[in-house]
This record gives structure tokens, sequence and C-alpha cells, in this order.
């Protein structure tokens, strides 16, 4: 029983050191948010307490199928900062 506890004790601090925290833009300022987007390429950021996305650099980080939209969100001091784009079907905007 006592082995029982020590492996859960163990697994529920081996997934915690998993789960990673996005950046969160309300609390950077908008160049920061706009670097790390332009440093890293891609980067999954979170633009509030549930809103998240994968924000990107260019079309090349992108599937082939893919085109770009641009995005704005909110940072420390800008409430709609230019950080980048997202990637979406090509079909997206198309009415069928």
């Amino acid at each position: 029983m006592r082995r029982v506890a020590l492996v859960l004790i163990a697994l529920s601090f081996a997934s915690s050191a998993l789960a990673q925290n996005r950046p969160f833009t309300p609390s950077m300022t908008c160049d920061q948010a706009r670097g790390l987007v332009y440093s890293r390429g891609a980067v999954v950021l979170g633009t509030g307490t549930y809103t998240y996305d994968r924000y990107v650099r260019d079309r090349s980080f992108c599937e082939i199928n893919e085109t770009t939209d641009p995005r704005y969100v909110p940072t420390r001091d800008t409430p709609q900062c230019f950080v980048g784009y997202v990637c979406r079907d090509s079909d997206y905007f198309r009415d069928d």
C-alpha cells in the first residue's frame, strides 16, 4: 500500500513538470510579444484566461494548403498589438 502511494505521488510530480505555461500576452509589452513570435517563428501565446492560438512570423511556418491572417492581441501597453499571423486553411473564406 505504501509503495502504491509513493508511486502515485511521484507520478503527480512528473506530470506537473511536463505541463508548461504558455507566454501570456497581457503581461508582456507589445515589443516583447512581437519579438517572441519573430525570434521563434511560431509560438503558442495565451491571450486571455482561456484563450490562446498559434502565431507565426510568416507563411513558411504554415502547411502548404494554408494561408496567413494578420492577428492583433492584447498586451500590457497596447490593447491591439500586431504580433504576426495565424495559419488558416486557404478555403477558410470560400462559401460553398
